[in-house]
């Protein structure tokens, strides 16, 4: 089994969230049956960027990294609150558990800048929420991140993307560094993504 640690800080895009557990409780179903998501937080509920409130099932002074395979983390909005969790010396300190065992971490839009302020980009390839009107490319860069001009990037352990839109690529991706090829491939057909 390959669990999948689903870490949520309070104002997450819930879009983002669920394309995590979608997908990979799809292959749990209907795939090769070796996913599992667990969610976590900084508190008991969590609210998501537009007031859907979520109970995470553990706490994130219980996890044990050792017990996961995977991190995922989806992105959110200032305005509801996502960076005062996201940069929390607990959320980076579980980041940076993952990385320290060269697990993968997915992370979808905004949700690059927790590797970031973690420690983890100094000199790695990465992007994030790419529009013109945003400044998020320059804060990630001000971490030591090469920044390039791609939909999803993979670099060494860690995934990174540059808006909502690309949730869905990274959850395969992910679900293809957990699996194989073959059965994300399967997996993407059931859910109406077969690539034509």
């Amino acid at each position: 089994m390959k669990r999948v640690l689903l870490l949520l800080a309070d104002g997450f895009e819930a879009v983002e969230a669920s394309v995590f557990t979608d997908v990979l409780g799809w292959n749990m179903l209907e795939g090769d049956g070796t996913t599992q998501v667990v969610t976590t937080g900084l508190h008991d509920r969590l609210k998501c960027t537009w007031n859907f409130t979520v109970i995470p099932e553990v706490t994130l002074d219980s996890v044990r990294v050792d017990d996961y395979d995977a991190l995922a983390i989806p992105g959110g909005f200032e305005e509801a609150g996502f960076y005062k969790d996201a940069y929390d010396p607990r959320f980076s300190a579980v980041i940076q558990a993952f990385h320290a065992q060269d697990k993968w971490i997915a992370t979808i839009c905004v949700a690059a800048l927790t590797l970031g302020k973690a420690g983890l980009l100094e000199g790695r390839r990465a992007t994030t929420y790419d529009h013109p009107t945003s400044v998020r490319k320059k804060q990630l860069s001000e971490f030591g991140a090469i920044v390039v001009d791609e939909q999803v990037v993979v670099d060494g352990n860690l995934i990174t993307s540059c808006n909502p839109a690309t949730a869905f690529e990274v959850a395969f991706t992910l679900l293809e560094k957990l699996t194989t090829r073959e059965n994300t491939l399967h997996v993407k057909d059931l859910m109406g993504f077969a690539e034509k």
